[in-house]
């Protein structure tokens, strides 16, 4: 029997024990007894939490990909000229998945791995982002700073347009000495673009 838990049994700490099983064996290794060997509990206590593994796995990967929307949120919502908060968005954004990337490749490629496995999740981390663009394009039409009709369909254009700079499968370029001056000419271009002339 496993020693008890040092503080109460929690989904925080069950994610971030699930975290550090992943970044030691893998997403095809790491089950749930491994999280709860590593939480000094019974696997009983984390089904508790988490109905079951794959509900594990799926909540692990929205904690990962929910980790910037707080940010990117402020900025999207905050006042300001529209240009300058939608380069601001989208530097925040390329910043924190390079981050991501570089600090921990094995855990960028498992948490990749573990997106590609719960794609609803996915999608609707995509759909928050589109919707954040979204909130600034509309802003920047309000202003009559951007001359766009469609808010919703120019904030998804830019999402696909700055694909290289924030989706992982493009991840081993991101540290590139070519991909600063990249990112500074695309939203050169897509801020002229949005521009009222």
């Amino acid at each position: 029997m496993p020693p008890p838990p040092e503080s109460p049994l929690t989904p925080a700490r069950i994610l971030e024990a699930t975290e550090d099983v992943l970044r030691r064996y893998g997403p095809a290794k790491a089950t749930v007894v491994d999280v709860a060997r590593a939480l000094g509990v019974s696997h009983g206590s984390v089904y508790r939490h988490f109905r079951s593994k794959t509900a594990l796995r799926e909540a692990v990967t929205e904690r990962w990909l929910d980790q910037e929307h707080d940010s990117l949120s402020r900025i999207a919502r905050a006042k300001g000229p529209a240009a300058e908060r939608l380069e601001d968005w989208l530097l925040t954004l390329f910043a924190a998945k390079r981050r991501k990337a570089g600090v921990d490749p094995e855990l960028f490629a498992t948490y990749l791995a573990l997106a590609t496995e719960n794609s609803e999740i996915a999608a609707r981390h995509v759909e928050t982002m589109v919707g954040q663009l979204t909130t600034i394009v509309e802003s920047g039409i309000a202003s009559g700073e951007f001359t766009m009709r469609d808010a919703r369909a120019t904030g998804r254009a830019l999402w696909n347009a700055t694909a290289q700079f924030h989706d992982p499968v493009y991840a081993p370029r991101w540290s590139d000495p070519d991909m600063d001056p990249a990112f500074a000419a695309l939203c050169e271009l897509l801020l002229d673009g949005l521009r009222a002339r």
